[in-house]
């Protein structure tokens, strides 16, 4: 078994850590809030409005995940304030990690993806076995390329898939950096 991925990962203006059961209606605010910016391009969004208790079930399958060393879903706080979510994802087999990240709407181009995504950028290269990091997003979220851009990946590939949110082209760009 895999080391946990860690709790809290360090940043400049943001607090990247761990959803706790504290933060469950925050969460339910901030996505609620957001579905109608977030519905383009993330999948998820089809099954929202979740409630506190649905939240909270989450929360202890993305916590058994990160104690595996797998998976470690990740709020994004600024001043005490939900403002996103990140994420370090091994659906990409063995020797990588994925980071996927969303923002609320009234956060979007401060840069706040572009910290989260390179603070785990740093925790893989610090990560036993990892040998790449990559940032997969349709080729039309120009918000989501920049990102990646930003931190020195390199696009690797276009890549044909199903489209599975209303805005996506059905090709996803791979960014991938070693570390």
């Amino acid at each position: 078994m895999a080391s946990p991925l860690p709790e809290r990962v360090p940043s400049g203006r943001l607090e990247i850590r761990v959803w706790q059961p504290d933060d469950a209606a925050a969460l339910v605010r901030a996505v609620t809030a957001n579905v109608d910016h977030l519905r383009p391009w993330m999948p998820w969004i089809a099954q929202e409005p979740s409630s506190v208790e649905d939240r909270l079930a989450l929360f202890s399958a993305w916590e058994e995940a990160r104690q595996a060393g797998t998976d470690a879903t990740y709020g994004l706080f600024l001043d005490g304030a939900v403002v996103g979510c990140t994420g370090l994802h091994g659906r990409i087999g063995p020797g990588g990690l994925e980071i996927g990240y969303w923002v609320t709407a009234d956060h979007t181009r401060q840069g706040l993806a572009t910290e989260a995504a390179r603070a785990l950028t740093h925790v893989t290269a610090a990560r036993p076995g990892i040998e790449r990091v990559e940032i997969h997003h349709d080729q039309d979220n120009v918000a989501s390329a920049g990102v990646p851009a930003a931190l020195g990946y390199e696009l690797v590939e276009r890549r044909a898939v199903e489209p599975t949110a209303p805005a996506e082209s059905g090709v996803h760009w791979i960014w991938r950096r070693a570390v």
